[in-house]
């Protein structure tokens, strides 16, 4: 080996990671050198990853009292030693015979996570035997998915702990080195992990060429989530745009990268555009930056810029040529050391103490403002470094997802700073509604916080309203990150956007809300409703005193007006449940609550949904930390196969699916009904696969027509727990809903109890009971009717038929067969309900909805709120229940120009492509 020796003989490490670089070179052949240390075109993106950290100047502080500083960290639930991993790379058996199992000791020993690369040298079960702290795989999605299932699941076998899919290579970019040495791997270098006879691995270029899968979309990571239950980040992040779409498909972490400068040359370098993605990102997930770093202060300039940790490439590479795993630990060490010392002389305690009051200008004069929640520093001389120089000013006054015309980042690294890659925001988020979050925790383990637990920086060059807002906020000392992690659920905030648009546009026709039409409601008759319910209660022997106390204190958990419930659903619904498997609940919302906080026991359970599904039950599995698992409609709704084949999939992950949630008539959003058959299916499948079915029926006796028998009223094996409520039957402001719950329940000692029992428990603990007078009011609806709510629905009902007919109707009216044909436009045909769909072909998101509303004066609800992963993102929910015909036919005129002009802005004619129906 060569090197300084010490006095004593004994090997001498380097004392920079560039001298490390040197010795790795003298040691290794010059191809293989080419190989890992080169980039692609003329590596300027190579240089500039670098040339950016260079450009940062830190502040340091004297006399804070931090002591010796903490740089631990956490991620997606996990502590690492320091905010470092060591970032995925091919085949460290070309730098020495051990490979990855001598970085998996380094790692171990310093306590960082190491990503593992798809194309190891070593396999994952020799990795796992050595390592010491987190292992994460590298998942490169090959043509044949079939493969890299088995890479996955062999990985999850070994104990790996997070996928990491690298999205930036459709193709590998053009290297030159690599080119001009004609590299090959020599014969003994294979990916261990790979099969040995499927591929000719000895040319990394032509095997990218022929073996990566280019037509990878967003919907990839939901394929992994099918495939595995580990958390997925996403490598090759670049822009806030593509950072919100991550977050949107549900990715646990974002790892902001250009592939170390070896896929686009000529882009931007990561850390000139990480502020613009931290503030997209928000700290609603991981964030990670790799490329360039060689020191400990780039570590920390990193996380003052937004990151929540940082990975390390080629230095390890270079260690363990030079020294194998000694090598690859003296990398780590110098780099921790040399972040420590930054650490102590900035006077930062710990890593999650690192903000933009570590950054100062060039001539470092004045200081950047300091903000405990990141916030945005100001232009000019004050300016913290980064991204280019156009960016400088902050999206003001757009509601959340519409387009912007304005540059959103903070000011370059210095000076001389090149421009970043300029104001690609232009286009919202796609998935979601304005501040897309995961939503679910099935994106990070249980123990997990929020991913991290650092402060993240905002949206940059806030105005001063928003500045002393955040100073305001300082000394409540609450950030969102220490909020738990279903507060930044987008989910929980589906209808904001829409809220804010009827808000604005109050004279627009608003196809948004699924609301009772308000003509049926005559404000004397809840009076009457109490007053009859009295009677009934005096008829019943009732005395004063126990009428008074029935109406003005809490009353029973479960509620008072059971008996009459039970009646009304053996008349109404043949559904025969006795009062004692009934809940009153506080809405329907509050029995979801209920039923998932009982049933789901551990984070091995699993809820499966309908999908596109109404939003509450998501929110709910939210709150709750319940991992959802989507099972999507076809055209024309759903196939009970495929809930099956949902089922077996996640009982090969080692989870358990304890619940399916399905609106079996006229579905909220997409208005589908399930056949009889499809509801005998869905309950053979149930018993033969121990799962209960979670039923919502809201629309049903309020639709005209006969309706098909609920799944409760089929249900002889007690697999169904139906969720009712009076909501459009009776009247929403009552917020009065039940559950019918007859599962029985053995305890320990074999005692017996039934399902609603449990189910009062935890309400007790909610919201101890539902309002006696809101009780009362929906017990003397019922006793008008005789608990024939269909009977009563009648006029309602035919106003819901006649306006989806009319809706219906317009449609056909201002689109012809052959129009929509040509254009791309179709809908589909529900029998009853509130809803309906339309397909479109452009993106239907909240940019497309902001226009309709200021240009044509018409309001609708984008499909994609309501899909838990990728979907619906060219689709469009109509609610047609709250207008008359005559707003009716207004209204899609309106949607109609709208329509039209939309297609012809966006240049998309034709049948509308993907799952969108």
């Amino acid at each position: 080996m060569t090197g300084r020796t010490a006095p004593s003989g004994a090997w001498r490490p380097p004392l920079s990671l560039d001298e490390y670089a040197e010795r790795a070179r003298t040691r290794l052949d010059p191809a293989v050198w080419d190989f890992i240390e080169g980039g692609a075109g003329d590596e300027r993106t190579l240089a500039a990853n670098r040339a950016a950290f260079d450009r940062v100047r830190l502040r340091p502080r004297v006399l804070t009292g931090a002591g010796e500083g903490d740089p631990s960290t956490t991620v997606l639930g996990r502590r690492w030693a320091a905010p470092v991993a060591v970032a995925p790379m091919a085949y460290h058996t070309l730098m020495h015979p051990d490979g990855e199992t001598a970085t998996a000791r380094a790692a171990g020993a310093a306590g960082l996570p190491l990503v593992v690369s798809t194309f190891a040298g070593r396999s994952f079960a020799e990795i796992a035997a050595t390592a010491g702290s987190p292992l994460w795989l590298q998942v490169y999605c090959f043509r044949d998915r079939a493969t890299t299932r088995r890479l996955v699941e062999r990985a999850a076998d070994a104990g790996f702990e997070a996928l990491v899919l690298t999205g930036d290579t459709p193709r590998l970019g053009r290297r030159l080195r690599d080119l001009r040495n004609d590299f090959r791997l020599p014969p003994h270098i294979t990916p261990a992990n790979l099969p040995a006879d499927e591929a000719d691995y000895s040319s990394p270029s032509e095997h990218g060429r022929t073996g990566l899968d280019p037509s990878l979309d967003w919907s990839v990571i939901a394929w992994l989530r099918s495939v595995s239950p580990l958390p997925v980040l996403v490598k090759g992040v670049m822009t806030a745009e593509d950072a919100r779409c991550a977050i949107a498909a549900g990715a646990d972490g974002i790892v902001v990268s250009n592939h170390g400068g070896r896929q686009l040359d000529g882009t931007a370098a990561t850390l000139e555009v990480l502020p613009r993605i931290a503030a997209a990102v928000d700290g609603r997930c991981a964030l990670l930056l790799d490329g360039g770093v060689r020191r400990g202060r780039d570590v920390l300039a990193a996380l003052a810029l937004g990151a929540d940790a940082v990975l390390l490439g080629r230095p390890v590479l270079h260690g363990l040529a030079v020294a194998g795993a000694d090598g690859a630990a003296g990398v780590l060490d110098l780099v921790l050391d040399e972040l420590s010392e930054a650490m102590a002389l900035t006077g930062t305690a710990t890593a999650a103490g690192a903000d933009a009051a570590l950054l100062a200008g060039p001539e470092d004069t004045t200081a950047v403002r300091h903000r405990r929640s990141g916030a945005a520093t100001t232009t000019g001389p004050e300016a913290a470094p980064l991204a280019g120089p156009e960016d400088t000013t902050a999206v003001r006054h757009h509601p959340p997802g519409a387009t912007t015309t304005g540059p959103e980042a903070p000011p370059a690294v210095g000076p001389e700073a090149p421009p970043a890659a300029g104001p690609e925001d232009t286009v919202p988020a796609r998935h979601h509604p304005p501040g897309a979050a995961p939503r679910d925790d099935r994106r990070r383990p249980p123990e997990s916080a929020a991913g991290h637990d650092r402060p993240r920086p905002p949206e940059p060059a806030a105005e001063a309203a928003e500045a002393e807002a955040t100073e305001a906020a300082e000394t409540t000392g609450l950030r969102k990150a220490d909020l738990h992690r279903s507060v930044s659920d987008p989910v929980l905030d589906t209808m904001n956007f829409l809220n804010e648009i009827t808000g604005r546009f109050p004279d627009v026709v608003s196809f948004a809300p699924g609301r009772p039409y308000e003509e049926f409601f005559d404000k004397d008759e809840i009076l009457d409703h109490v007053r009859r319910y009295l009677d009934h209660l005096a008829a019943g022997g009732a005395s004063d005193e126990a009428i008074r106390t029935a109406l003005y204190q809490y009353g029973p958990t479960a509620g008072q007006i059971r008996g009459l419930i039970s009646d009304s659903l053996r008349a109404d619904e043949g559904i025969d449940a006795p009062p004692g498997a009934i809940v009153v609940t506080v809405g329907a919302q509050e029995g979801m609550l209920l039923a998932l906080r009982a049933l789901f026991a551990g984070p091995g359970d699993v809820l499966l949904v309908a999908s596109p599904c109404y939003v509450g039950i998501t929110g709910a599995a939210s709150l709750l930390g319940v991992p959802v698992r989507p099972v999507e409609e076809r055209a024309d709704g759903l196939d009970v196969a495929d809930v099956e084949a949902a089922v077996l999939a996640e009982r090969a992950r080692g989870r358990r699916p304890r619940a399916f949630y399905v609106v079996p008539d006229h579905s909220n959003p997409s208005g589908n009904t399930l056949s009889r058959r499809a509801r005998e299916e869905l309950l053979e499948l149930a018993a033969r696969h121990d799962l209960l079915i979670l039923e919502d029926s809201p629309y049903r006796l309020v639709s005209p027509g006969a309706q098909l028998p609920t799944l409760k009223a089929m249900d002889r094996t007690r697999r169904v727990v139906h969720l009712g409520s009076y909501a459009k039957s009776v009247f929403p402001g009552a917020r009065v809903g039940f559950v019918v719950a007859d599962q029985p329940v053995r305890d320990p000692s074999g005692a017996e109890s039934l399902l609603a029992d449990e189910l009062a428990k935890i309400k007790s603990m909610v919201t101890v009971n539902t309002p006696a007078l809101s009780q009362a009011a929906v017990a003397g609806a019922l006793l008008a009717c005789g608990g024939r709510l269909t009977e009563r629905n009648a006029v309602p009902a035919k106003h819901y038929g006649e306006a989806l007919r009319v809706t219906l109707e317009q449609l056909d009216r201002h689109f012809p067969e052959d129009v929509r044909d040509r254009l791309g436009i179709g809908w589909n045909r529900p029998s009853g309900g509130f809803f309906l769909t339309v397909r479109v072909p452009f993106p239907a998101d909240n940019a497309a909805l902001l226009r309709s509303a200021e240009d044509h004066g018409v309001i609708w609800t984008p499909m994609a709120y309501f899909y838990p992963g990728p979907g619906g993102e060219r689709s469009i929910r109509l609610s047609f229940s709250y207008l008359s015909t005559a707003r009716i036919e207004d209204g899609i005129a309106r949607f109609a120009a709208f329509l039209r002009a939309e297609t012809e802005r966006s240049g998309a004619t034709g049948p509308t492509p993907g799952r969108d129906a």
